[in-house]
């Protein structure tokens, strides 16, 4: 089972457990942009992790060899929430004991002009992010 959360309540949770990883899905070129979830206050690293929907064998090798542990708690982000949602059901799938999709994403849905990153998520809410050198 998939448990849901928001980009709050998923920085709380990553730093109330020592054990819950963070793995953000989205594609290098979309890390380069917007930025990736810097997690250095919390003495943690989140794991860039590209999800492929056409290689879903090669990203569950790849999951399994960053994270070996079943009973790792998984955190996974994307944009918008969707890719998140299918990694972390896969995640589930794969016998993850704790498998969280943060539903809004990084950017999360686009505000009334088109814009994200403007209505929720971890942009939004303003949650240390760095831009990969």
């Amino acid at each position: 089972m998939v448990d849901c959360i928001s980009a709050r309540e998923a920085w709380e949770r990553l730093g109330a457990d020592k054990d819950a990883v963070l793995i953000d899905v989205r594609t290098p070129g979309e890390w380069q942009a917007v930025g990736l979830p810097n997690l250095s206050t919390l003495d943690k690293e989140a794991i860039a992790l590209s999800w492929d929907p056409y290689d879903a064998a090669g990203f569950a090798e790849a999951l399994r060899e960053v994270v070996p542990s079943l009973n790792t708690p998984l955190l996974f982000l994307c944009r918008s929430g969707m890719r998140s949602q299918q990694t972390a059901e896969l995640a589930a799938h794969l016998g993850y004991e704790t498998s969280i999709n943060i539903v809004e994403g990084y950017e999360g849905p686009p505000d009334a002009t088109g814009q994200r990153g403007r209505v929720c998520g971890w942009q939004f809410q303003d949650l240390p992010r760095f831009f990969p050198g």
